[in-house]
């Protein structure tokens, strides 16, 4: 079992957007203690695709059966499974015949035995810190090389997939169903700590930048902060920013003091 405490929290801004189309959320499982599933969707212009991505995760994840020990191959499973299901009632959806409504993707769960399962789509981003060190963020290069190797295209076309509707790695795309990339950790241990960002934030800052200031705060010290520091950066041309903070705390430790 872990030898930590978890602080959590999730918080968002509209930025310079005329409303709010990301969705975050921290669920538990109905029928297995001890986890937790951190959410967040980056809709395009509007909330119908994140919304769905909110309730297939509720309800898959209520629907998970944990066992004595922890499968990582299951739990990547059900992250999968997660997207895929997400992505098809999307495009079910009668409004997107029209609207076309997307949604990029991060999940990420964590488990009693000091384990992290995450799973992302697009530019959803995932970070892991030690202290003040980012020890791993996801980014698009396993998508980009899939579509070099799978689709065979020149590697800077590729890298310029977000600007292609058919190329777009994104839930809810009736032209292309979404990759989704994964990753494991395990042996979280206090000290550790854990963000899921949409654009709207990640792009402002540097990952030691965002490492620091989780680590020197609390959840939400460390949101209320990024989310001004953000404002400030974008001058005005801020997207959507969302964000979920998992803080691993030793037992019986006091919360970290702003600075």
């Amino acid at each position: 079992m872990s030898h930590y405490k978890i602080e959590a929290g999730t918080a968002q801004h509209a930025g310079s957007r005329p409303q709010q189309n990301d969705r975050v959320a921290l669920f538990t499982a109905a029928q297995a203690p001890g986890y937790v599933l951190a959410v967040l969707a980056d809709g395009n212009h509007n909330a119908v695709a994140p919304d769905q991505v909110l309730l297939t995760s509720k309800h898959l994840f209520d629907e998970f059966r944990a066992s004595d020990s922890s499968s990582l191959p299951r739990l990547q499973q059900l992250l999968r499974d997660i997207a895929q299901e997400a992505h098809h009632v999307i495009k079910m959806n009668p409004i997107a015949a029209s609207a076309e409504p997307h949604s990029a993707l991060a999940l990420l769960v964590l488990t009693p035995q000091a384990q992290a399962v995450w799973a992302h789509v697009g530019d959803a981003r995932i970070y892991r810190f030690s202290g003040e060190a980012c020890t791993m963020r996801t980014n698009d290069a396993e998508y980009i090389a899939h579509l070099v190797e799978h689709d065979k295209l020149p590697l800077e076309a590729a890298k310029k997939h977000r600007g292609a509707r058919l190329l777009n790695n994104a839930l809810g795309n009736s032209m292309k169903d979404p990759f989704v990339s994964f990753g494991t950790h395990e042996g979280l241990q206090a000290g550790d700590a854990l963000m899921l960002c949409s654009d709207g934030l990640w792009q402002w800052f540097r990952p030691e930048e965002l490492a620091a200031a989780v680590a020197r705060n609390t959840p939400r010290q460390a949101a209320e902060r990024l989310i001004a520091k953000a404002g400030e950066r974008a001058q005005g041309k801020g997207d959507n920013c969302s964000m979920a903070i998992i803080k691993l705390l030793a037992p019986g430790a006091r919360a970290a003091r702003a600075v």
